[in-house]
């Protein structure tokens, strides 16, 4: 015979059950990587330093960036030795990341452009996952990364010409 008040409370343990079996299942799912999370692993190698002694001034960078217009403006927000980012705004949206940063201080960057099959503006370029176009000016990596999905492979192609390449390719 059972007690008078387990049909009561049957459901408590129901529910304490229901709440682990949540959690195990979604405590037990793979994350999604992020996008720092090959830099973070390819910087985090033995024998890599953070920066080269000889990475180029990011100072040096900026005065390579496309100029704003047409609608677009250009907010510089990270500037360091081998590195140089600005955000693309229109209509006060940030519609993409453009950076240039100095491979030599992460080789690994550079080498995935001599299997690249692709060239705009007569230099190798490569898509990263369906956000990012990368190019490649001797040791120099220009990124465009698009944050709003109507900034496509396209525009970030035509954003990678407007950089002073030739300025660029100067500094090698």
């Amino acid at each position: 015979m059972t007690s008078p008040g387990w049909h009561k409370n049957w459901h408590r343990g129901a529910i304490a059950l229901l709440l682990c079996v949540v959690l195990l299942v979604t405590g037990c799912q793979p994350k999604t990587p992020s996008q720092f999370a090959q830099a973070q692993q390819d910087s985090s190698q033995r024998g890599v330093t953070a920066v080269a002694k000889d990475a180029t001034q990011g100072s040096e960078f900026n005065k390579l960036f496309p100029r704003p217009g047409g609608g677009f403006e250009r907010v510089f927000t990270q500037e360091k030795k081998g590195f140089a980012e600005a955000k693309l705004k229109q209509g006060g949206k940030d519609v993409a990341l453009l950076a240039i940063s100095d491979t030599t201080s992460l080789p690994a960057a550079a080498a995935k452009y001599k299997s690249a099959t692709e060239k705009v503006a007569g230099y190798p370029t490569v898509e990263q996952g369906t956000t990012q176009t990368g190019l490649l000016v001797g040791k120099y990596q220009i990124k465009v990364i698009s944050k709003d999905p109507t900034f496509d492979k396209a525009d970030r192609q035509a954003w990678l010409q407007k950089f002073d390449l030739r300025g660029l390719e100067k500094l090698n």
